[in-house]
């Protein structure tokens, strides 16, 4: 597959998603960047502003496999791997699979669920595997988790570990539409055409499939990166580990997950090359959630996002 073809294949996808999906273009990109990469992607945002709706169309879009799992504070392990069962008339141990053996999963609230259940969804993210009494059982390779969160909502949640916060590969936010959006949404969503219709009515067609993904991800290996551009990558990573404002800083897999996503950004462009505005497009949602804040920050008002902007600004830019 040429680069033609790769960016063929993108607006296919794009323009699949834009059947449903109405504004969030960072988001969109952002999500397809994730799934290019083989990687999972943590998304973000108040209720109402279409979480579920974006990782339920690019399921569809990518004609995937896809279990949705609502996270709650009394949900189990069992309920998400799966467990054996006595089956009488064999005589033995039936394997009765959970909604993990899939190929996209949504979790739906992450946050909601207690730390054993997110230890279980983190050994399938981590290791693509899931160990039901003491045996191991191999998931797709192309086995995708998006996980849903409301930021402004602490009550009953249970806050994600560090470990499991550093293997998404990328945070998305869904921001507020703009009035023009806003107005769209509400026009069609008085018709035969509201996104959730169009969806339930399979109109959203698959456009990549599983060789489609596995051509598009060898296209992207030949988008040239310079050694400059490792270097400023690199710079940028390390800059978070002494910022004063920053307690933690993101460690070397946030370094390879930058790079392959700028990577991956600069073949939605269209180009076959990377440059340090791909890097800086994709450099916050990379590396926000990776970052712990000092405390004395966090009473002053200072966000992640902000810190990362006054980095980026701050790491000279290779020429």
């Amino acid at each position: 597959m040429n680069l033609d073809q790769f960016q063929s294949a993108m607006e296919s996808a794009i323009a699949g998603i834009r059947k449903v999906i109405i504004g969030q273009d960072d988001a969109i990109r952002y999500s397809l960047v994730v799934v290019l990469c083989n990687q999972h992607a943590l998304i973000e945002g108040v209720p109402g502003l279409g979480k579920t709706l974006l990782a339920r169309t690019l399921a569809a879009v990518l004609g995937s496999e896809f279990k949705r799992i609502q996270f709650t504070p009394d949900l189990m392990p069992a309920d998400i791997t799966g467990t054996n069962i006595f089956n009488l008339q064999r005589n033995e141990f039936s394997l009765v699979k959970g909604p993990l053996f899939t190929t996209f999963l949504l979790a739906d609230e992450i946050n909601r669920a207690p730390a054993k259940t997110q230890s279980a969804l983190l050994e399938a993210m981590q290791e693509r595997t899931v160990t039901i009494d003491r045996e191991s059982h191999v998931l797709s390779p192309n086995f995708t988790v998006f996980a849903t969160q409301n930021p402004i909502e602490s009550e009953g949640t249970y806050p994600l570990p560090e470990a499991q916060k550093d293997r998404f590969m990328m945070k998305i936010s869904m921001t507020w539409p703009t009035s023009e959006e806003e107005l769209s949404l509400a026009s069609r969503s008085l018709g035969a055409d509201a996104p959730e219709s169009v969806l339930h009515r399979g109109e959203v067609a698959a456009c990549l499939s599983e060789a489609d993904l596995a051509g598009l991800r060898t296209t992207l290996e030949e988008i040239q990166v310079s050694p400059q551009l490792l270097e400023y990558a690199v710079q940028v990573v390390r800059r978070t580990r002494t910022d004063d404002s920053i307690l933690v800083g993101a460690g070397p897999r946030a370094t390879q997950a930058l790079l392959r996503a700028a990577r991956a950004w600069a073949g939605i462009c269209g180009r076959d090359f990377m440059s340090p505005d791909d890097i800086r497009a994709v450099a916050v949602p990379v590396l926000e959630h990776r970052l712990l804040l000092r405390p004395e920050s966090e009473l002053e008002g200072v966000r992640a996002m902000d810190v990362l902007d006054r980095i980026l600004h701050e790491v000279p830019v290779p020429r």
